[in-house]
């Protein structure tokens, strides 16, 4: 940006996102070097042996499962867990990655002076002193009492001996939490006034991105596809995440991911359309709304959501049936789809309200037969937005939503100017009327195969 001739004078607040549940350990003494560092010079220079842990571990690590086990024998049981910090023991969770070191690295953990996020550490960077961790990005750690936003002790306790200290205490994902540090005002030109708003994880920063309000729903069609929700009065479960809202402190977002996506759609297209898409998008539009009580169960692969395999397919009587017509076998495919992502949004406490939105984003979002069943099933009218980046994107409107904020300015008004997205779909008639008997049809099918395969 510096060699773009940038002007980083202008700039009057920054804020972040990194990458959620990675961990950096700071090394005893590394306070000193943050708050002296040298605008001459590089910061991977200036860094260099700040870290007790040299290689941070990152949300792809699945190494913990015993580690786990442990978090949720100790609070008793993966659903006790999730009612307190929001989601059951995950492995890539920061919470038992910090287990993990302190149990096989000890002398690294004792060596370790304060234990940041990715989205701290980068905060950390900006003000020339350890960053606190917001809230929102706290809550993807197992550790986090999402009700009372502060460390959970049963948690701590269960992780990692003196941790509260390492971690220092939660702060509001709005919260200003100074000035940038005299090195990039030095070495950048950035103004000394400039403010740093808290960072946050890279879900809840695409959350603000994609300016999702309360009853919206975001979702991404992709390899998997992904269900982003703003709730107000959660009901977390041992599928999907609860985390604290970054943009509504007394609000909550959920996260959850289908991993059967577009992997599955192409190969119920390719067997059912002959590879088209056109094919496919004539087979919606020849068949009718509810699928004449048809319901299809399409898992190529092991679901996340619920943990299940296998293709089912089940007619009006709630019989299984071995095929259906091609057509029918594209819309149970879709249908399907999208009735698991309400019935799962449901359970974790959201609810359809005047002006609710779906905000769909991803390759299939373009698809307006498959977007026109989104509205249908979700009774909700569809937008599509150009979310590229929709994490840094959110960064900067939260970084101006943080300076406003102490005026009582919401971040709805603070990002008001902002692009609006574009209506592609609405419900058709009677679409809640249809969907409401099959959404609950489809949830004890669900629990069937759930029992079925637990036999």
């Amino acid at each position: 940006m510096r060699s773009d001739g940038f002007d980083f004078s202008r700039v009057e607040a920054l804020s972040g996102s990194g990458q959620q549940h990675g961990s950096v350990y700071w090394k005893r003494g590394a306070s000193l070097v943050l708050e002296g560092l040298d605008g001459g010079k590089p910061l991977h220079k200036l860094l260099e042996g700040c870290f007790a842990v040299p290689d941070s571990p990152v949300w792809m690590d699945s190494s913990t499962a015993e580690q786990c086990q442990r978090l949720e024998e100790a609070v008793g049981g993966a659903q006790r867990l999730a009612d307190i910090t929001g989601s059951r023991a995950y492995e890539r969770f920061t919470g038992n990655q910090i287990a993990k070191i302190y149990q096989t690295s000890p002398v690294k953990y004792s060596e370790t002076e304060r234990i940041s996020l990715v989205s701290s550490f980068a905060a950390s960077l900006f003000l020339g002193r350890y960053a606190e961790v917001d809230y929102s990005d706290g809550s993807g750690m197992n550790l986090m009492d999402i009700q009372t936003k502060n460390w959970a002790p049963p948690c701590l306790t269960a992780t990692a001996p003196h941790l509260q200290a390492k971690l220092g205490n939660p702060v509001p994902s709005t919260t200003v939490l100074g000035a940038v540090c005299p090195y990039f005002v030095s070495r950048y030109g950035f103004s000394a006034d400039c403010k740093v708003v808290a960072f946050t994880g890279d879900n809840p920063g695409s959350l603000a991105g994609m300016r999702l309000q309360e009853g919206d729903v975001a979702v991404s069609l992709g390899t998997s596809d992904t269900l982003f929700l703003w709730i107000k009065e959660p009901k977390p479960t041992v599928e999907g995440h609860v985390f604290c809202n970054p943009v509504e402190s007394c609000a909550f977002m959920a996260l959850i991911c289908f991993k059967n996506g577009s992997l599955t759609r192409q190969r119920v297209r390719d067997e059912s359309a002959g590879g088209s898409w056109d094919a496919f998008s004539d087979a919606l539009r020849s068949t009718s709304m509810g699928n004449d009580g048809n319901i299809g169960i399409y898992f190529d692969v092991m679901e996340i959501t619920p943990p299940a395999v296998g293709v089912h397919r089940f007619n009006k009587e709630m019989s299984r049936v071995a095929s259906f017509s091609r057509q029918v076998d594209i819309r149970a495919l879709v249908e399907g789809q999208f009735m698991a992502k309400r019935v799962h949004a449901e359970k974790l406490g959201y609810k359809i309200v005047p002006g609710t939105k779906v905000l769909a984003t991803g390759g299939a979002s373009s698809n307006s037969d498959i977007v026109q069943v989104l509205a249908d099933v979700f009774n909700a009218p569809v937008y599509t937005i150009d979310t590229a980046n929709s994490a840094c994107l959110g960064s900067a409107y939260r970084a101006k939503h943080g300076v406003e904020a102490k005026r009582g300015v919401s971040f709805a008004d603070a990002v008001r100017h902002a692009q609006e997205p574009k209506l592609v779909a609405t419900p058709g008639p009677g679409a809640e009327q249809i969907f409401r008997p099959l959404l609950k049809r489809y949830a004890e099918l669900e629990e069937k195969i759930l029992e079925e395969a637990r036999k």
